[in-house]
């Protein structure tokens, strides 16, 4: 791999050496107290106060906050031991009252020593510990309106933000905030959108476009001087911002996604912040994280990260697909991955079986939203609570980028803390896609698992791949500042151009605490030696550590987790080698280490295994866009491999009686369930329960039965009566059976094993009477394939409501249902109807497109079913007898061209009954 020769370092400036003396001056850290409206705390007759990292080293950051004598403006300047590598930087803000960018009196100022020490369920560290020094600048501006500087210094980096005291309230119009970078430095820029999927590219600072640039954007000061800008501690109170950039300079300024800011009190804006340091320090930063507000809440046992099947991004129709996302389900379990995630497309109607099936098998299910279907907070607390009571375990909430509204403003912020405080509340696994950046809530919010915010592997559908040189950005960029959602792993996407071995290493350079490896089983199974690599990859790492690369080049990452280190390294250009230096893995004097290394083959992925010692150099031959992946373990003797065993769940049965039952408000249930081990399984299970567990409000007499070791062979039964409640409203209820087991091999803090079928429980609506129209009847089931169901109005687009009158061929109709396909909707008729009618087509809202056909069925058998029709096509007339029939259903499919347009209408449907 090519290795970046020194670049001359660009002198410092003129002020150096008066700032060096006064770097010795800087108060000893005390507690930080309120500071007068006079100046009489701390004596500031000098114009320039340093503020330096508590650990002193040649590489020491200190920060200069510069106040100009003529117009009592403030500037920030970054030092790094000799080197100025942020020069003169503007500070300050403006409201409606008052101009607060220059002058500005210094009245005291506070220091204060800050240790940052948590524990975060993702990230590239699971335990941080991480000094400070602080500097609180009390300034007096315009008008003698206060305001707070407040500056921090890390080893790895410099933030500041402001305070205003101000109880009565203010509004923010902007901030002079900015920062200067030298023209010539080199910088990796991604041009701003609020979803942050744009390409990122290789500039100078002086060089690029006059545009708006999102965060992270790194820049090369000097030689192993890089700059790394974001900003953290983001919350409802302040709206997001962009880096305002002017060409041919090296400015760029804070630009807030809102014109104006109003805070009806004291407010504090979220922190500047500049990862600074050699690449090292910049990628294993946890400054952003640092400067967050720590948990909300402590009990983290609940939260699992882990491996994640997916099929949206190779089969975009499967996630309709209730037994192809089985197969995803099995696929998972066969190899010890923790969930599978359904996207866009599934149905309530099927999504509680699919859980229960995945359980059984040790697989937990995620679920795809669009953030407007749990948009407040009444929505959020119905659906969420839904989800528990099927047994999901987390969310993907996705295009908050849309939607109405600014994606960055304050509102959409204060959705985040709603939907994240809701999801905390209802314990669900949480994923933002189109979504900002990782701005420190993965502190704040131990169960956001991670983010999108990138052009990940879905672009590849888009035929938009993506190249080696921007994967090797990535790193150094975008995932240095919280978990990156890529979905790395799609090995059958034909307009790849980088190599299998690259792919492979992929999910150990991007970290993500959900790793959804985006290819198919089938794809997998012909792919033995990456299906290895995944199987053992973790998705906590303990530590992170930068083993080499530069930006657009190469990437070399090593995580540890456990006594395992997992090295990452992919490359952009020509074939090569690369060294790899474990010295850097830490292994004690004397040790030697087992390497387990894949790399590309001329028969595809190759393995080999060498023995080293602990300070070794591995040179490792590196393919033409090319990569490795290697797993690194102590050479215990007898010890042959680093794996350790994959663990499935055994195989077991549970069955129930009765499966279905009809029922009235004040009726009982008896429900009976017994539990083994399937045939041929020869695992003890452990603290054996069984119970019913009906939802809140209906009651189950009987007490649970267990059994502490449940061997091959044995079976453990119990019955239950479930009465259902008085209040019960119509509507399908499950009521489960469940067993639950702690498998073979697992520690006492692991989840037990949870085993569950259900009795369908129908609490069934009056009769309908007479000529009825069956979007009056209470509907069973209503799903779509876009937005709701809409009654007497077509589906309009994806919102409730938002429908228009239904229209077929030009006539209109009063009553109905407006529909698109694929749809199911289910009403009782309870044997008392004899004949249903209707006019079926589609709407006249989308013109001469879609296609569809339409399907009834009396229970469960068709009793009629309709060509395919068109949007150029007149109403038809559809009739079926259904005497005697309980559960009439109207099915929509699509036309065999896709759902799109697939706008459909039951104008007029009506039931006869007696």
């Amino acid at each position: 791999m090519p290795i970046l020769g020194p670049l001359g370092r660009r002198p410092a400036g003129t002020m150096l050496t008066a700032l060096t003396v006064l770097a010795t001056a800087w108060l000893s850290p005390a507690a930080a107290t309120p500071v007068s409206d006079s100046p009489t705390r701390t004596a500031t007759t000098s114009d320039v106060w340093s503020v330096a990292a508590p650990q002193g080293n040649k590489d020491q950051l200190t920060a200069d906050v510069v106040r100009d004598d003529a117009t009592g403006a403030l500037t920030l300047t970054v030092r790094r031991g000799a080197d100025e590598v942020l020069p003169g930087s503007p500070l300050g803000l403006r409201t409606k009252g008052a101009d607060l960018t220059r002058g500005l009196d210094v009245l005291g100022r506070d220091d204060r020593s800050v240790r940052e020490q948590y524990e975060m369920t993702t990230g590239k560290q699971r335990r941080v510990n991480s000094p400070m020094t602080e500097s609180r600048f009390a300034l007096r501006g315009d008008g003698g309106v206060r305001m707070d500087l407040v500056v921090r210094v890390a080893r790895d980096g410099v933030a500041f933000r402001y305070e205003l005291p101000d109880s009565e309230g203010t509004v923010v119009t902007g901030e002079a905030s900015g920062y200067r970078l030298p023209a010539d430095a080199p910088a990796w820029l991604l041009p701003h959108t609020s979803w942050y999927e744009e390409v990122r590219g290789e500039t100078t600072a002086g060089g690029a476009a006059a545009d708006d640039y999102g965060y992270p954007a790194l820049f090369e000061v000097a030689a192993d001087d890089y700059v790394l800008l974001t900003e953290s501690g983001m919350d409802s109170t302040y709206p997001g911002s962009k880096l305002a950039h002017a060409a041919g300079s090296g400015a760029y300024d804070v630009a807030l996604a809102e014109a104006e800011v109003v805070s009806p009190g004291d407010l504090a804006t979220p922190w500047r912040t500049a990862i600074v340091g050699d690449l090292a320090t910049v990628t294993e930063s946890t400054l952003v994280s640092d400067l967050a507000p720590d948990a909300g809440f402590s009990d983290t046992s609940w939260i699992r990260p882990g491996t994640v099947s997916w099929s949206w991004l190779v089969e975009h129709d499967s996630p309709r697909d209730f037994e192809r996302q089985k197969d995803y389900v099995d696929y998972a379990a066969a190899h010890g991955w923790e969930y599978t995630l359904v996207d866009e497309g599934w149905s309530r109607e099927w999504v509680p079986e699919l859980v229960r099936y995945a359980r059984t098998k040790g697989v937990d299910i995620l679920l795809w939203f669009r953030w407007w279907e749990v948009d407040a907070p009444e929505e959020m607390d119905t659906v969420f609570g839904e989800l528990n009571d099927w047994g999901v375990k987390g969310v993907k909430v996705d295009f908050m980028n849309s939607g109405g509204g600014e994606p960055e403003g304050v509102g959409r912020h204060a959705w985040y803390e709603d939907v994240l405080a809701a999801t905390a509340e209802h314990k669900l696994l949480v994923n933002f896609h189109g979504a900002t950046l990782p701005k420190g809530l993965q502190r704040t919010w131990p169960h956001l698992m991670t983010y999108e915010a990138v052009r990940g592997h879905e672009y590849y559908s888009f035929n938009q791949p993506l190249t080696p040189t921007y994967n090797t950005m990535l790193p150094f960029t975008r995932n240095v500042v919280g978990s990156a959602d890529v979905t790395p792993g799609t090995f059958s996407m034909t307009n790849r151009t980088h190599s299998d071995a690259h792919e492979l290493a992929l999910p150990v350079v991007y970290e993500s605490g959900l790793q959804h490896p985006a290819d198919s089983p089938e794809t997998y199974a012909t792919l033995p030696e990456a299906e290895r690599v995944l199987d053992q990859l973790p998705t906590v790492w303990d530590e992170t550590r930068y083993l080499g690369g530069r930006p657009g080049d190469d990437a070399v990452l090593a995580r540890r987790a456990g006594d395992r280190w997992f090295v990452g390294g992919i490359h952009a250009g020509a074939a090569g080698t690369a060294e790899v230096d474990l010295g850097r893995l830490g292994a004690d004097d004397g040790e030697r280490l087992l390497v387990e290394l894949v790399t590309d083959g001329a028969d595809g992925l190759a393995r080999e295994t060498r023995r080293v010692d602990g300070d070794a150099r591995l040179t490792v031959p590196v393919a033409e866009n090319g990569g490795f992946v290697a797993q690194v373990c102590a050479a215990e003797r007898g010890r042959t491999t680093c794996d350790e065993p994959v663990r499935t769940t055994p195989a077991t049965g549970l069955a129930i009686t009765p499966d279905a039952s009809t029922a009235a408000p004040g009726d009982e249930i008896e429900v009976t369930g017994r539990f083994a081990a399937a045939d041929g399984e020869s695992a003890t299970l452990r603290n054996v329960t069984l119970g019913a567990r009906p939802r809140a409000g209906w009651t189950a007499a009987g007490e649970d039965v267990t059994r502490p070791a449940l061997q091959p062979g044995q079976a453990l039964s119990g019955s239950w009566k479930v009465r259902v409640p008085e209040s019960a409203e119509p509507g399908y209820v499950d009521v489960p059976v469940v067993a639950e087991y702690r498998a073979p091999g697992a520690g006492p803090a692991e989840p037990r094993v949870h085993v569950e079928q259900a009795v369908r429980v129908l609490v069934a609506p009056p009769v309908p009477q007479g000529d009825a129209h069956v979007g009056d009847l209470h509907l069973l089931t209503a799903s779509n394939g876009w937005g709701p169901v809409e009654i007497d109005t077509s589906v309009g687009d994806n919102g409730a409501g938002d429908g228009a009158p239904l229209t077929i061929g030009g006539t209109t109709y009063a009553k109905g249902l407006g529909a698109h396909a694929p749809s199911r909707v289910t009403v009782y008729l309870g044997g008392a109807c004899t004949s249903f009618t209707a006019q079926v087509g589609v709407d006249d809202e989308v013109g001469d497109r879609g296609s569809v056909g339409f399907r009834v069925l009396g229970d469960g058998t068709e009793l009629t079913t309709t060509g395919t029709l068109r949007g150029t096509d007149a109403a038809q007339p559809v009739s079926a007898d259904v005497t005697g029939v309980g559960l009439l259903t109207l099915e929509v499919a699509d036309g065999g061209d896709g759902i799109s347009y697939d706008h459909a209408d039951w104008a007029d449907p009506k039931v006869t009954c007696g």
